[in-house]
């Protein structure tokens, strides 16, 4: 006879739906490892079947000790599910374990052992089974600082690493702040693609050719152009979000410190979202 007790006990073991527990639970004469078993066997089939699904919403979190520090993305499809404490969990044991054994990839953490014995992808599976929508362990960062490390979360869905040569972690955290709210494309000018500098260039050349100067005139303002757009767009030329008389680059000499790391992360950024049918 399958007994109440025993649904209870099922449910809580495999987090699977009552009617779910007792029809495994029938199937298997009642033996309960059985039942989990069969019940894991159908969460990870549609843990597959979900696979294709959007997953745009979701979390950051952030690891850190001493002057490491790992940051993970993990998606889901709703900012309801993005919110429930079994979602944020998962990812939080995600990070932690990441920065534990210094995995480089979302490959490797996936492939590691979680809480209970199962790997990352198979306690992946059995919470999209639970909760019933896609979810993926989409990206993975991580940092080391020789100097001074900055960590920094806009809520959870924008996050930065910075890690710092000479400074302080105080100033690598301005500048971790700075960046999640400037999102800088480049870290300096000497890191914007040559065929980039050359489109703005020739932008900027377009738009002044109908001036009527002379050519060595309009050569100087098409350069005084690019600086600026240089400075809108590397993290050294821009304003400091804290203080905008003064540029991220006059705040790092003025704390002795060279940016020699940064990483931005954005929750679903160049994911292409569908909209639902009206």
């Amino acid at each position: 006879m399958i007994t109440a007790e025993l649904v209870k006990q099922l449910r809580e073991r495999t987090g699977a739906g009552m009617m779910e527990c007792k029809k495994a639970l029938v199937a298997a004469n009642g033996e309960l490892d059985a039942a989990a078993e069969q019940l894991r066997v159908q969460g990870l089939a549609k843990a597959d079947k979900k696979a294709s699904r959007v997953a745009a919403e979701g979390t950051l979190v952030i690891e850190r000790v001493g002057r490491r520090a790992v940051m993970v993305e993990v998606n889901c499809e709703t900012d309801f599910v993005a919110r429930r404490e079994e979602f944020q969990s998962f990812a939080q044991s995600v990070a932690k374990a990441a920065l534990a054994a210094n995995a480089a990839s979302v490959e490797d953490i996936m492939r590691r052992p979680a809480a209970g014995g199962e790997s990352f992808e198979e306690a992946r599976k059995g919470l999209v089974a639970r909760i019933g929508e896609n979810i993926s362990v989409r990206r993975l960062a991580a940092v080391d600082a020789p100097t001074a490390l900055g960590t920094y979360l806009h809520g959870t869905r924008i996050g930065c690493l910075v890690a710092l040569k000479g400074g302080s972690d105080e100033l690598a955290r301005d500048v971790a702040m700075h960046a999640a709210a400037m999102n800088p494309e480049y870290l300096t000018p000497a890191h914007v693609p040559a065929d980039i500098m050359d489109k703005e260039r020739a932008i900027f050349a377009e738009q002044t050719r109908g001036e009527g100067k002379p050519a060595d005139i309009l050569a100087k303002i098409v350069e005084g152009k690019l600086r600026k757009r240089l400075a809108e767009i590397t993290l050294i030329g821009q304003p400091f979000v804290k203080d905008d008389k003064m540029t991220v680059e006059k705040l790092l000499k003025g704390g002795g410190a060279e940016v020699v790391g940064l990483v931005r992360f954005e929750v679903g950024a160049g994911i292409e979202k569908t909209s639902a049918a009206h």
